[in-house]
């Protein structure tokens, strides 16, 4: 019997031009709060699912997230990204739930899935720095970070490789 189309994801459009835009905006950007739009707006962008049936599983697994409902919004991510194997955010904020619960190893993995498929998704590439640091990796960790702010700036997280910060640079002292 052949699978209905209403059960096949369909590829996830290509935004690398628009977001390739915003990265040049952040880059461009003169003060932090025209940075936060511009990151605001790469939200908008990684959160615009294949198709409505994909768009409904995504928004109910970050109701319940930002409900605490861990449990629920990782059933909805994990059938998100079983459903739509090439659109990123599903891994991305499953990634996200296994880090809230302390699941790193987990979240590393889903972080990784989601740079293969958007390598400039730059809340990724955040993500995984951050997981890369509670595991300990903290060379690694920096590196990550680093590439996330070359393609944002202004994320919050940049405090973290200021110096003497858990990420910040090494061997400078006297």
């Amino acid at each position: 019997m052949a699978q209905s189309t209403t059960n096949i994801c369909p590829e996830p459009a290509d935004h690398s031009a628009e977001l390739d835009s915003l990265i040049t905006a952040a880059r461009d950007a003169k003060n932090e709060g025209v940075g936060r739009d511009v990151s605001g707006k790469m939200w908008e962008v990684w959160l615009r699912a294949p198709n409505d049936q994909a768009q409904e599983v995504l928004d109910r697994g970050m109701q319940r997230r930002n409900s605490y409902d861990f449990a629920g919004a990782f059933k909805d991510f994990d059938k998100l990204a079983e459903y739509c194997p090439t659109y990123a955010e599903g891994f991305n904020q499953r990634a996200y739930i296994q880090y809230l619960q302390g699941n790193y190893e987990g979240a590393l993995v889903d972080l990784d899935a989601a740079l293969v498929l958007l390598p400039n998704h730059v809340a990724a590439q955040s993500g995984r720095a951050l997981t890369l640091m509670q595991l300990g990796k903290l060379a690694a960790a920096r590196v990550q970070m680093l590439e996330a702010l070359e393609n944002n700036p202004w994320l919050s997280e940049r405090a973290l490789v200021a110096k003497d910060a858990p990420l910040g640079p090494k061997g400078e002292d006297i």
